[in-house]
C-alpha cells in the first residue's frame, strides 16, 4: 500500500538460507480513470513517488518481480465496463507504463468503479494486453464484476494470465479461473497489518498455509507489508511453506 508503506520493503525479508521470501511485490495501486469509452492510467502522487523511487529495480536485482495493480476509482471506466475500442487503448497504456518504468508485469483488482459492466470488456483487455506483452506477468485479483466475465467469443482469461489470487482477507478460496492450474492460483489470503479491520492473526495466516501446502496450490498472498519488522509473523507462515523462519534485514 503506497499511501502506508514502502515497497523496497519488500525486499528486507529473506528466508534462513537466504533466498528471498517474496516472489512478487504488488504496487498497490495505480487507477483506471475516465468513461467507458476514454479510460485513463492515473497514478496518484505516492505511486509516482514509488516508481520513480529506484526501488523496483533494486527489488528485481534480487530477483523479486514487481507488478502495478490497476483499480478502479469511483468513476466510469473500470476493467470490465470498457466499449468499442478502450479494451485495446487501455491495454496499450498499460503496456507502455510497463515498459517506461521497467515493470514485470500487471495485476487487476476489479473495484470501485461505477460503469455497466459488459462481457466483452475486461477478455477483449487481457487478450490484447498479452498480446503486446507476451512474456510479463498478468494476474488476477479474484473479486468484483470480471470474475463472472472471464470468457468472450472464444477468449478465456484464464488461458492468458499467470496467477489469480483470493481477496477476502482470512480465508483459503480457491479462484475460479478455468485455464489456470493450481500451481498458479492463491486460495489463502491474509492482512498482516494488525491496525486493519480485516487483520489475520498469526495462527489463522499459519492454518492457511497448511491447507495450500495439503491441497497442492503453488502461491500464498499477503497483503499491506508495513514498514515495521514482521518477520515474527511471517515465520508462522514460512515455517509451514518452507521449514525456514523469516528474516528480517535492517536498512
Amino acid at each position: 500500500e503506497t499511501n502506508s508503506s514502502n515497497l523496497a520493503n519488500v525486499g528486507q525479508y529473506t528466508l534462513q538460507d537466504g533466498s528471498n521470501l517474496f516472489d512478487i511485490a504488488i504496487i498497490f495501486a495505480a487507477n483506471i480513470n475516465g468513461t467507458s469509452e476514454q479510460p485513463e492510467l492515473f497514478f496518484n502522487d505516492t505511486v509516482t513517488a514509488t516508481l520513480n523511487s529506484g526501488a523496483i529495480a533494486d527489488l528485481q536485482a534480487k530477483g523479486i518481480k514487481v507488478l502495478l495493480s490497476i483499480l478502479g476509482n469511483h468513476q466510469e471506466a473500470g476493467i470490465t465496463t470498457l466499449t468499442g475500442n478502450a479494451p485495446a487503448d487501455f491495454a496499450t497504456q498499460l503496456s507502455n507504463a510497463v515498459t517506461q518504468y521497467g515493470l514485470d508485469g500487471i495485476d487487476f483488482d476489479d473495484e470501485y468503479s461505477t460503469g455497466t459492466t459488459n462481457e466483452s470488456s475486461f477478455p477483449l483487455l487481457i487478450q490484447s494486453l498479452r498480446q503486446q506483452m507476451p512474456d510479463k506477468i498478468i494476474s488476477f485479483y479474484f473479486y468484483g464484476p470480471a470474475t463472472g466475465t472471464q470468457s468472450y467469443n472464444g477468449i478465456e482469461v484464464g488461458d492468458l494470465i499467470n496467477y489469480s489470487w483470493n481477496a477476502i482477507y482470512g480465508t483459503f478460496s480457491a479462484p475460479f479461473v478455468p485455464g489456470l492450474g493450481d500451481a498458479y492460483l492463491a486460495p489463502a489470503a491474509v492482512n498482516i497489518d494488525p491496525g486493519a479491520d480485516s487483520y489475520t492473526s498469526p495462527s489463522r495466516a499459519a492454518s492457511l498455509a497448511q491447507s495450500t501446502v495439503d491441497q497442492g496450490y503453488g502461491a500464498y498472498l499477503y497483503y499491506n507489508l508495513t514498514n515495521n519488522d514482521s518477520s515474527a509473523y511471517l515465520s508462522q507462515v514460512s515455517q509451514v511453506l518452507y521449514g525456514q523462519n523469516t528474516v528480517y534485514l535492517s536498512s
